[in-house]
C-alpha cells in the first residue's frame, strides 16, 4: 500500500511526537529524584551538592532547577541552596483530602476522651519508611514533635511495626536484606534479626510498642487500622513518656488504641 504524501507527514509528526515523549521520560524522572532529594534531606542543598549526590550532567541539574523554580516546585534561598516549594502542597492537600481516613481520623480523636491528653499519630507505609498523614501533638514534652509529611524509618516506629507485623519473613528480607536503617538511639533494632523478633512479639500481643527507638525518653504504642478486605491500610500510635509507662500502662494503653484502631477500622467499611 501506498501512503499519500499527506499519510506520510502525519505518521512522520506522529512518530517525532512519540519520540518527543519518550524523549522527556529521563527528564521527568530526574525531576522526582531531585523533588525526593530535596525533600528527604536535614538542610537545604546548593546545586553543585544536589549534582554531586545525585550524579548527574551539571547543564542537566541546572536546567531543571531553574524549570522547577518557574513552577514553584522549589525555592531558591538567598545562600542558593533549594528548597521544597509551595506548588506540591497542591498535590499533597489533594492527596490527602481524598483520602477518608485522614478525616475519619482527625474527628474520632477529636471526640474520643481516652487519648485527649495524649499525642495520637496516622501513618501509611512508604518502602522502609513510614509517612505520617495525621497527626495531632499534645502538651507533654516527648522529645518528638510529629507533623504530617514527615517520614521516619518503620522498623523503629510503633505505626512501622503493626504494619510491618503482617508482612512475610521473604518480603521483609527484599526491604532490609541490603539495607537496615541506622539506628535512632540506642534502643533501635539494630538489623533485621532483632527486628523480626520484636515482630513475632508483636503478633502474639496484638499491638505493637516503640520503647525509645525514636526518643530515648518516649514509648508509642500502635495498632491497625484495616479496610473492607481485611488489609492493614494504615497505623496509628499513641505517644508517652517512658517515665508514665508502668507494664500496666501500656497493656491498658495497647487494648485502649486496639479499640480505637477497630472502630477506625470499621468506619473505612472493615468488619
Amino acid at each position: 500500500m501506498v501512503l499519500s504524501k499527506s499519510s506520510e507527514i502525519q505518521t512522520e509528526a506522529r512518530n517525532a511526537e512519540a519520540g518527543n515523549q519518550v524523549a522527556s521520560v529521563p527528564a521527568l524522572r530526574r525531576t522526582v529524584l531531585i523533588l525526593d532529594l530535596i525533600a528527604n534531606v536535614d538542610a537545604p542543598m546548593s546545586a553543585a551538592e544536589i549534582t554531586r549526590s545525585l550524579k548527574l550532567p551539571k547543564s542537566t541539574v541546572h536546567g531543571l532547577l531553574t524549570v522547577m523554580m518557574e513552577l514553584a516546585l522549589i525555592v531558591r534561598n538567598s545562600d542558593g541552596t533549594y528548597r521544597i516549594g509551595p506548588h506540591t502542597m497542591r498535590w499533597a492537600n489533594g492527596f490527602l483530602s481524598k483520602m477518608d481516613i485522614v478525616s475519619i481520623f482527625n474527628e474520632y480523636f477529636a471526640q474520643d476522651t481516652a487519648f485527649r491528653h495524649y499525642t495520637m499519630t496516622l501513618t501509611v507505609l512508604d518502602h522502609r519508611d513510614v509517612v505520617y498523614i495525621g497527626c495531632r501533638n499534645s502538651d507533654q514534652p516527648l522529645g518528638q514533635t510529629f507533623r504530617i509529611g514527615m517520614r521516619l524509618p518503620a522498623p523503629f516506629t510503633a505505626t512501622g511495626k503493626i504494619l510491618l507485623s503482617e508482612m512475610s519473613e521473604a518480603r521483609l528480607r527484599h526491604l532490609f536484606d541490603s539495607e537496615f536503617p541506622a539506628a535512632m538511639t540506642s534502643r533501635s533494632a539494630k538489623n533485621l534479626e532483632q527486628l523480626m523478633v520484636e515482630l513475632a512479639a508483636t503478633r502474639e500481643r496484638g499491638f505493637s510498642i516503640d520503647d525509645g527507638q525514636v526518643s530515648e525518653g518516649m514509648i508509642c504504642i500502635g495498632s491497625a487500622v484495616r479496610d473492607h478486605t481485611g488489609q492493614i491500610i494504615a497505623g496509628i500510635a499513641t505517644s508517652l513518656m517512658r517515665t508514665e509507662a508502668s507494664i500496666e500502662v501500656v497493656s491498658d494503653m495497647g487494648k485502649t488504641i486496639g479499640i480505637a484502631a477497630n472502630n477506625l477500622s470499621q468506619q473505612l467499611g472493615g468488619k
